[in-house]
């Protein structure tokens, strides 16, 4: 569920933007059921694919669908997914919500301040003045300048966080959902370079995704000017959801593993993992990206969707 009030009115005029027209609409009611790209989308609504890539871009700033370039016969096509079911909105903030209400919690973890490590070459991390240590020196990742990393790259191992988990008493967590911005890491970059990329939680692997290469056919949006243009430029938003049935990726389904199995309420923090296995079919290393590299505007975003007894 999106949460939208006037604490955030830039938010809120965005997202009311993104659904002002009937068009806009019609594209996240097609998305209901499964992911389509621009043309199908065009098709469907008869409507121009010009008219459709230009809606498409409004309700992608908007966050309320992820775009993801995936290959095709002729290069690469945009497939589209929807981001929420539900959208609420609270015209009076500072109220309390009512017993039974949704409730969100939220943290913005920076890519850089993991607490725990394993890399291997190659690897190494940038911010935007300038890289933070000399690549391909996996000692160097505790150095204490990590903290301000915009970019981190390593072909083999993981990087470990621990998210914060402050809840009220008497919470009962509905969802969890964490978002960051990735894609594998190749010489330089190549498109075609696929990595299956883990992620878990509380020690329990959630799920893989086998990202389909290192994107460099274009700057990274955010990327800053002395960053080369044949290096990887950006990345992919991942969405990764576990509730009380499975766990999902992007709403597709990925994984059986259920809030049960996480033991949130036992600890005080989320123990995020995020590397490639020893034994993975595709071991093409991880990118990830933060505020100031690739094209999202975020670093690693946790949501914990929780009802109050």
């Amino acid at each position: 569920m999106l949460e939208l009030s006037f604490d955030e009115p830039e938010k809120l005029v965005t997202v009311a933007h993104a659904l002002s027209t009937r068009s806009r609409v019609d594209i996240l009611r097609l998305l209901i059921d499964r992911n389509l790209n621009v043309v199908e989308i065009s098709e469907a609504l008869n409507l121009p694919v010009s008219t459709v890539a230009n809606n498409v871009k409004i309700l992608e700033a908007a966050k309320l669908i992820n775009t993801e370039l995936v290959p095709a016969s002729r290069g690469a096509m945009k497939v589209c997914s929807r981001n929420y079911d539900d959208i609420h909105i609270a015209f009076n903030s500072k109220k309390a919500g009512p017993k039974g209400a949704l409730h969100v919690y939220e943290v913005e973890m920076p890519i850089g301040h993991y607490s725990d490590c394993e890399v291997h070459p190659t690897c190494g991390m940038a911010n935007a003045d300038g890289m933070i240590i000399r690549e391909d020196e996996p000692a160097s990742f505790y150095h204490p300048k990590r903290i301000g990393a915009q970019i981190i790259w390593f072909r083999k191992g993981y990087l470990e966080y621990l998210l914060p988990l402050e809840l009220p008493p008497g919470a009962r967590i509905e969802s969890l959902e964490l978002s960051l911005e990735m894609c594998s890491e190749a010489p330089n970059s190549d498109p075609n370079w696929p990595s299956d990329i883990s992620v878990w939680i509380n020690g329990v692997e959630i799920g893989t995704w086998t990202c389909p290469g290192d994107f460099g056919d274009r700057r990274g949006k955010l990327n800053p000017s002395w960053w080369s243009d044949w290096s990887t430029q950006y990345g992919l938003l991942k969405t990764w959801r576990i509730d009380k049935q499975r766990t999902t990726l992007d709403m597709e389904k990925i994984s059986d593993v259920t809030l049960n199995d996480l033991m949130l309420m036992q600890r005080p923090n989320v123990r995020l993992r995020v590397g490639v296995k020893p034994d993975a079919v595709y071991q093409g290393g991880v990118n990830l990206f933060g505020r100031q590299f690739g094209d999202y505007e975020q670093e690693i975003m946790m949501k914990v969707h929780y009802m109050l007894d």
